[in-house]
């Protein structure tokens, strides 16, 4: 499990705070249902490449064991490979 920290300014947390009832539940919710999205494109994508795939009989229904073996790449470093990609030689 990771914990994260967010800072919020004065005037930030009054704003968060006049639509929100709590900024933390506000918070959690927010991130916990993209990581939710994000789980469920991970998933469906490792399903559909290991069911094309002859040599895969047992494809696992856990998400989470599907999503932690998935040999996927972070933003950043899909970022970053784009990036340098794009860099035009000097």
């Amino acid at each position: 499990m990771t914990t994260y920290t967010i800072t919020l300014t004065d005037s930030e947390t009054k704003a968060m705070e006049y639509v929100a009832f709590s900024v933390q539940d506000w918070a959690d919710n927010a991130l916990k249902n993209r990581a939710r999205k994000a789980i469920d494109e991970i998933y469906n994508s490792e399903v559909a490449r290991m069911t094309a795939d002859p040599d895969i009989t047992n494809i696992p229904a856990d998400k989470d064991v599907v999503v932690l073996a998935a040999d996927i790449k972070s933003a950043a470093t899909r970022q970053a490979e784009a990036d340098a990609a794009n860099e035009l030689p000097e």
